[in-house]
This record gives C-alpha cells, sequence and structure tokens, in this order.
C-alpha cells in the first residue's frame, strides 16, 4: 500500500512517544521510592545490563525484518532457523555471566554487592531473546501495531511493578531489591511475547517441516545481525573510554577532579538528556525505514524517495525541537531537573545535534541495501578518530569543550561517509 511506510512510521512514533513519556514517570517513581544505595547499584550495572541485552539481541529485529521483507524465504522458516541459534548463543552468555560475574563486580565495578544483580540479568537474556526475533518478525511484515501495544503494556506493567511489589522489597536490603527489580524483566518479557503471539495471522500454523533449522538462512540473518550489533558494541567502547581519557587530559593539564567529574555529569545528566528529545521520532522513522528499502532493493527511485522523505522529515523534526530547546534552554532545565547548569554546552551544540538525527536514516539505508559491514567499520573508524580528537582538544585548556567539539566532528564525519557512500551505491 502506497502509505504504509508512513503509516507505519506513525504508528510507531505515537508508541515511541507513550513509551518515552512511561518511562519518564517510571525514573522519576523509581528514584523516589528506593533508597540512594539502591540507585547508585543499579545505575553501577547499566552499562553491564546494556551490553548484555546488546549481545543477546545481537541485532536479530533488524536483521530478521529485512530479511522476511525481502520476501524471498518463508517468515516461519527465518523464525525457526534463528531461535535455536539464539538459544545456543544464550547460552553461552549465561554461563560466561556466571563465570566472570565475580571478576566485574569485585575487580571491575569494585562493589561485591553488584555480584547477584549480575547474575540476575543472565536469567533475562533469553527471553528478551525470544522478544525479539518475534519482534523482527512483525517489522518485517511492516506490522509495527503489535510492537506499539507491547511496549506499552510492559511499560504499564513496570510501572505497577514500582508502585505496588518495589516498596515492599525495600526492606530485604539493597542487593535484593536491585535483584529481583531486575527479574521482574522476565514477566514483563514474558507479557510481550504473548501480545505479540496474538497478532499473529489466523492461518499461521507450525508443521514438523517449519521446525527444522536451515543453516543458510542463520548465516542470512547474522550476516546482517553481527555486523549491526557490533557497530553498537564499538560505540559502547569509545564511550567507555570517554570518561577516561577526558578525566586522564584535563588533570594532565591542571584541572581539578571535581571541576572535570561536575562538568561531565552535566553534560551526561543534563545536556544530552535535552538534545535527544526527538530520539524517539527518529528510531520510529528508521525501524520503518529498513523493511521498506529492504522490499525495494531493487527500485533505486523509491529507495531515493524514501531516503528523501526520512531525511526531510528528521531534519523538520530536529531543526523544531532543538530550536526549542535553544530558546527555552533555562526554563527547561529548571522545570525538568531544577538546575541552570549546561546552558552554555546546549546552546553550542543545539544546531549541530540538528544534523544528529540525520545518521539514522543513512545508516538504516545502508543497512537494509546490505551494507551493514561498511556502517560498522564507520563505527570504528569514527570511534577511534572521536577519541584521538577528544584527546587533542582536551590539551588546549578549554575544558568541556574539547568533548563538545569531538562530539561534532563525529556527528559531521559520520554523516559524510555514509552519505558518500549512498550517493555512490544509488548512482
Amino acid at each position: 500500500m502506497k502509505n504504509k511506510f508512513f503509516r507505519s512510521t506513525l504508528i510507531l512514533m505515537i508508541g515511541a512517544l507513550l513509551t518515552k513519556l512511561l518511562g519518564f514517570i517510571i525514573r522519576i517513581i523509581f528514584t523516589r521510592t528506593v533508597s540512594e544505595a539502591d540507585i547508585n547499584l543499579h545505575s553501577l550495572i547499566m552499562p553491564t545490563y546494556s551490553l548484555l541485552i546488546t549481545l543477546a539481541q545481537l541485532g536479530l529485529p533488524l536483521a530478521i525484518s529485512n530479511i522476511i521483507a525481502e520476501n524471498k524465504t518463508s517468515s516461519k522458516k527465518v523464525l525457526f532457523s534463528i531461535i535455536p541459534a539464539s538459544l545456543i548463543i544464550n547460552i553461552i552468555l549465561i554461563a560466561i555471566v556466571f563465570i566472570t560475574a565475580p571478576y566485574i563486580s569485585t575487580n571491575l565495578l569494585h562493589n561485591s554487592n553488584a555480584y547477584y544483580p549480575i547474575i540476575s540479568i543472565a536469567f533475562i537474556l533469553p527471553f528478551i531473546s525470544l522478544s525479539s526475533i518475534i519482534r523482527g518478525y512483525f517489522f518485517g511484515k511492516q506490522k509495527m501495531l503489535p510492537h506499539t501495544i507491547s511496549n506499552i503494556i510492559e511499560q504499564i506493567f513496570r510501572l505497577l511493578i514500582i508502585v505496588i511489589f518495589l516498596p515492599k522489597l525495600l526492606k530485604y536490603g539493597t542487593i535484593l531489591t536491585v535483584s529481583v527489580y531486575i527479574l521482574f524483566n522476565i514477566i514483563s518479557e514474558i507479557i510481550s511475547i504473548i501480545v505479540f503471539l496474538m497478532f499473529l495471522p489466523k492461518n499461521f500454523t507450525i508443521n514438523k517441516k517449519d521446525l527444522k533449522p536451515d543453516i543458510t538462512v542463520v548465516k542470512d540473518v547474522l550476516s546482517i545481525a553481527i555486523p549491526t550489533t557490533s557497530s553498537r558494541i564499538i560505540g559502547n567502547i569509545g564511550y567507555f573510554f570517554e570518561p577516561i581519557i577526558l578525566t586522564f587530559t584535563l588533570s594532565l593539564i591542571g584541572y581539578s577532579s571535581d571541576y572535570i567529574l561536575g562538568e561531565y555529569g552535566t553534560y551526561n545528566a543534563y545536556v544530552l538528556a535535552l538534545l535527544t528529545i526527538p530520539s524517539f521520532f527518529i528510531l520510529a522513522l528508521d525501524t520503518s525505514l529498513i523493511p521498506e528499502i529492504s522490499k525495494n532493493k531493487n527500485n533505486k527511485n523509491i529507495i531515493k524517495r524514501r531516503l528523501k522523505q526520512s531525511i526531510t522529515m528528521s531534519l523538520i523534526v530536529g531543526l523544531i525541537c532543538n530550536t526549542f530547546v535553544y530558546i527555552f534552554t533555562e526554563d527547561l532545565l529548571n522545570i525538568i531537573f531544577n538546575t541552570n547548569r549546561g546552558i552554555d554546552y546546549i546552546r553550542f551544540l543545539c544546531p549541530f545535534f540538528i544534523l544528529l538525527y540525520l545518521e539514522g536514516p543513512l545508516a538504516s539505508t545502508l543497512q537494509a541495501l546490505n551494507y551493514a559491514k561498511y556502517t560498522m567499520k564507520v563505527t570504528i573508524i569514527t570511534t577511534i578518530i572521536k577519541l584521538i580528537t577528544l584527546f587533542l582538544f582536551s590539551l588546549l585548556h578549554i575544558g568541556l569543550y574539547g568533548l563538545l567539539l569531538s562530539e561534532v566532528f563525529n556527528i559531521l564525519l559520520i554523516i559524510y561517509l555514509n552519505s558518500k557512500k549512498i550517493v555512490k551505491v544509488l548512482n
């Protein structure tokens, strides 16, 4: 259908907005319900949590949607080929978590209390993987309503958990509270899976032959998924080294540790939070774009038109949101965060972050055209260059603006490299 792409994007955008609002409410209630020790422990393991979730999902939703959208292989064959492979990956991950949890908690995080919460993460990985696989099926069919509804129901459930059960856990101590809070994700993921199953077509039947995995299909899915996941992992590694390099360099030239931690905290907690407000829209657009491009990968005119429409929409949304943030920076900081820190940083970055939202459509188009390996190379190159420029700019005695300049340079470089590749591919 002619307007299917826009309808899918609209459904995802509305769903993502509601999910983001519910997530924001959950964050507020969570921080006001639990103790500071609970918040600190939960925050401490979040990078580990994000990394493990990334590895468990393995980029499967986008990869599966790409394969199914091409309509060259039976959808059921794709699903029942990748589920066993995913199960094997998760068993390996769970084993790794159990083996490394003592070292991660004690030697890397320097907090032995993190051991049981990290172990708890291992148990939710298979459920997240299965949910991701089914989500990819619906993305490939360009049916975005199941994903939207499941996300909203998940967030509502988490909200109820926090309101009803979380206060009762507090008397059992920090470790148990955080561990059980993480384990509640199992139930929310099961609910998500049930919602997805309810949206399966009535004629969706499973035969014995459907359960036989196809190695070729697994290879096709992983050939897209692994480079995509690798890009995210590389990005996370770059983010991990960012404060290390910043702290080392600024301390080297005479800045105090209190200044560095304070300004970097402002950047992460307030500046990025406001500048990335339109991220829910861009995510919805990217998710709709991949199956649309995959389905029409032999029709360059449609690809060019969809890419142009996506870029235009991204620019409009980015321009409106960032202009609003630029004008009302101080008011927004006071109303949302009860602070006025970071005003100058936000106004410096606002014009450049409008361009940030072009990264999504460009990268999604390349991934849909089977250039995921190229986007991975771009991520590696730009991450390395960003860390180098961060070190060099920080030596200029300009405080945190060294980080801001490296961020701007990184945005421009990614857009340039991906745009150059797309022009070459589509001409």
